[in-house]
């Protein structure tokens, strides 16, 4: 059960309603994660949902996103996140057996998402910092300097969701991870 109380997401009609029913309106409806981060700060889930829409409306996939999302919530030990970003990254594309390899920290047979793992893995046991060998690694993946800011922008707003989510213990409401 997840920690911090979260008011009825029907009847809210305040600021966290007003969100609440946005986000039931584009995904159809409010993971506890979001329930639970607009009732108790409704302006961090609108800075939360405005990174996303930076960040789709940039040049890594949704693949990319949803794997360097699962890739830092695995490092961060975010069961929410992990079963969040592994459900949303199938929806993607992503192949169950290349999340299950993700997950294991073993090699997907796709070069640049491989690439892109290792990358982001280091940088998450790292905190950020990383040899010029893994700098040139992820550019002779084919990843451009705009998408090293993408990166580093998934990776900030993960992080503050992994760090809430183990705060708040918040109750999964997304597919086991298999």
């Amino acid at each position: 059960m997840s920690r911090l109380s979260v008011p009825n997401l029907e009847s809210d009609t305040g600021p966290s309603g007003r969100i609440y029913a946005q986000i039931k309106k584009a995904i159809g409806s409010v993971p506890k994660t979001f329930a639970a981060i607009a009732a108790h700060g409704p302006a961090a889930l609108k800075s939360v949902l405005a990174v996303d829409t930076v960040l789709a409306a940039g040049t890594l996939t949704k693949r990319d996103q949803e794997v360097i999302k699962l890739v830092i919530s695995g490092a961060a030990g975010c069961d929410y996140c992990v079963a969040a970003h592994n459900y949303l990254a199938k929806l993607a594309g992503v192949r169950p057996d290349a999340l299950k390899q993700i997950r294991a920290g073993q090699p997907t047979g796709d070069p640049k998402r491989d690439a892109l793992v290792s990358f982001v893995r280091k940088l998450a046991q790292s905190s950020g910092t990383v040899s010029d060998e893994d700098f040139a690694a992820i550019k002779a993946a084919g990843y451009s300097d705009a998408q090293l800011v993408e990166i580093s922008l998934a990776f900030a707003t993960i992080t503050f969701t992994n760090v809430f989510n183990r705060i708040n213990d918040t109750e999964i409401d997304f597919p086991a991870v298999a």
